[in-house]
């Protein structure tokens, strides 16, 4: 099966993948796989932007999704899909012709008015048929996108997370290093107005589990990677007296700001 590799960390936001989408697929006719996409309004591949924490502890991430490549779809709607030997999922046309609902329902899936059809990402399939790349991971400059057999990237797929349930069947993009959330902070010295390097800083899991950092030549430290949830932090530094904030709600990722250290 042909999956699409996403990692994330490696996405700048060029988005070149989105613009070479619209170049390959506006206003050609790529029968019987997909109906001319309109000039504008659709992005059959699009970019996600996210911005992260509080001045000035901010991250943007970005990653691409490709709507027609939604495993749910094939669940709700078997009967407008291609059927497809390498897992592509493609909305024909001709099939689809009035299916409103599947745009309504499915996020990155799109209504052509003027044609009466849904469109989505169809994985480029007519140039997949040639051997070829499909456009957007041919243009992506930094590697971020890649495009081959599961079996190629079976090591990568297991680390990996998707968008959609497993529940909904087979996925067809996998994420590296998907976006969550983060705590940071940043530890000092107010006698001396110094930072403080090398700070042991711990931060209690929802679950219970305890994991540590140390702060870095700044002073500031991070914990990234984490979920929605109530945290506890502890903070010790050789001659200081060690600080704690318990009850740390977080629901998206947070600067706690400075943390004072008296000394011992």
């Amino acid at each position: 099966m042909k999956v699409f590799m996403v990692d994330v960390a490696k996405c700048s936001g060029c988005y070149n993948c989105q613009i070479a989408c619209k170049d390959e697929h506006s206003g050609n006719d790529w029968a019987p796989y997909a109906a001319p996409q309109p000039n504008s309004g659709q992005f059959w591949c699009a970019v996600k932007q996210r911005e992260h924490g509080q001045v000035p502890k901010v991250r943007v991430e970005y990653w691409p999704v490709f709507g027609g490549q939604d495993p749910a779809i094939a669940d709700y709607a078997p009967e407008v899909l291609m059927e497809r030997e390498d897992g592509l999922q493609v909305i024909m046309p001709e099939k689809a012709k009035g299916r409103r609902d599947i745009a309504e329902r499915f996020e990155g899936v799109y209504y052509n008015e003027k044609l009466d059809v849904p469109q989505a990402c169809t994985g480029c399939a007519h140039l997949v048929d040639e051997g070829k790349l499909p456009h957007c991971v041919d243009l992506c400059a930094t590697g971020a996108l890649r495009f081959g057999d599961a079996e190629e990237f079976a090591s990568e797929i297991e680390a990996a997370e998707t968008l959609t349930p497993p529940s909904k069947g087979a996925p067809r993009v996998f994420y590296l290093n998907r976006p969550h959330l983060f705590i940071a902070g940043d530890v000092w010295d107010p006698k001396d107005n110094e930072i403080i390097e090398g700070a042991k800083v711990m931060l209690t899991m929802p679950n219970g589990e305890t994991v540590e950092t140390l702060t870095d030549d700044f002073g500031d430290f991070y914990f990234r990677g984490i979920d929605e949830g109530t945290y506890g932090l502890a903070i010790e530094a050789r001659g200081f007296v060690p600080v704690e904030r318990t009850a740390i709600d977080v629901t998206e990722s947070v600067n706690l700001g400075d943390f004072p250290l008296e000394r011992a």
